[in-house]
């Protein structure tokens, strides 16, 4: 058996860099660390990194995936109050597809789609 120590990165798969790039830094306040040769990018969310991988063979996203994201793959990130109600009105106001908040006693959740069509979620506990 391995034991793991910590989490250095995960990945995500993209298919135009800048928008992700813009989309992670500019939209969920990201701080760009590096690039990773001409196809990647290291981005940092408060001490954890997360490389967006170039990949052009990306299908388009589909919003069925949110509508049930319960069992899926997502990447989650914690969220003050005020920062996912702030995330509710500008992904209403900007289009972007999101499920919920859906209540889970102590927490609450809100599930979305990057451009890619990456399933994401932000959770804010009470």
């Amino acid at each position: 058996m391995i034991r793991l120590m910590d989490l250095d990165h995960f990945g995500i798969e993209v298919s135009d860099l800048g928008r992700a790039r813009r989309f992670y830094c500019d939209l969920l306040g990201l701080d760009f660390v590096q690039d990773l040769g001409k196809d990647g990018l290291l981005l940092r969310c408060d001490g954890r990194n997360i490389a967006l991988h170039l990949n052009r063979n990306l299908s388009p996203p589909s919003r069925a995936i949110i509508d049930d994201p319960l069992g899926r793959a997502h990447h989650a990130f914690k969220v003050s109050g005020e920062d996912f109600k702030r995330a509710m009105e500008g992904f209403a106001r900007d289009g972007i597809p999101c499920h919920g908040p859906v209540d889970w006693g102590d927490h609450d959740c809100l599930y979305f789609l990057d451009p890619d069509g990456n399933l994401l979620e932000l959770v804010w506990h009470r």
